[in-house]
């Protein structure tokens, strides 16, 4: 196929799929190399953006997807009957936060960030498709270990996870002040898996903040 024959090939797969596609897959599709696609999904959206199309192509870490623009996401609504979903509560954030600048985390981890139980926000944030099962940890128990989806990407406007705004540097007295003081233990009735932390996995609560403060 040519160039043109490629673009529109590109437009109808991302057009039918309506889901995020693997580039190296769709480069497998076309037969041509995954530089190629990236070459031609860059000309078809500068294509949909001069034409004032009212679609746009977004690409989300290693995926491409063909989606609505954001200011028609109301009239969307309207005709597909669908309801706008619940906000994120301020626990649900702090966990995908850590998730986010952690993964691929353990739940276990999260817990011994946040000091407390996070198996319903986890489950939750499962639920909304922001996180996922990213496999299983080597270690006694096989533990889940989950990462961010390409969903995350697309809800807080970015295409890759390089994208996210950075955290602020944490002080050696940040440091020492999180190893000494004691944090609320989780409940007894779900203890989660004990994980020993070095000075660098730990995060402030400065840092959880930080997310809220950018997406919120």
């Amino acid at each position: 196929m040519n160039a043109k024959e490629l673009n529109s090939a590109l437009e109808a797969i991302l057009f039918a799929s309506g889901e995020p596609l693997e580039i190296i897959r769709i480069a497998e599709v076309l037969e041509c190399d995954s530089e190629q696609v990236e070459s031609i999904a860059v000309n078809l959206s500068n294509k949909l953006e001069e034409s004032g199309s009212g679609l746009c192509l977004k690409k989300l870490g290693d995926k491409l997807q063909l989606c609505s623009k954001q200011e028609y996401a109301p009239l969307i609504r309207e005709i597909l009957d669908l309801k706008r979903n619940t906000p994120l509560s301020g626990a649900a954030f702090e966990v995908l936060a850590v998730i986010a600048y952690n993964q691929p985390v353990t739940k276990s981890f999260v817990e011994q960030v946040r000091g407390v139980d996070c198996s319903g926000v986890i489950a939750t944030l499962c639920q909304r498709g922001l996180i996922e099962e990213k496999g299983r940890l080597e270690l006694p128990g096989r533990p889940l270990i989950y990462g961010t989806t390409a969903h995350f990407l697309r809800s807080f406007c970015v295409s890759d996870l390089s994208e996210l705004p950075p955290l602020p540097e944490k002080s050696e007295e940040q440091l020492q002040k999180a190893l000494v003081e004691p944090r609320e233990a989780p409940d007894k009735k779900n203890t989660p898996e004990t994980v020993v932390l070095s000075t660098e996995d730990l995060i402030s609560e400065e840092e959880d903040t930080v997310f809220n403060e950018d997406f919120t």
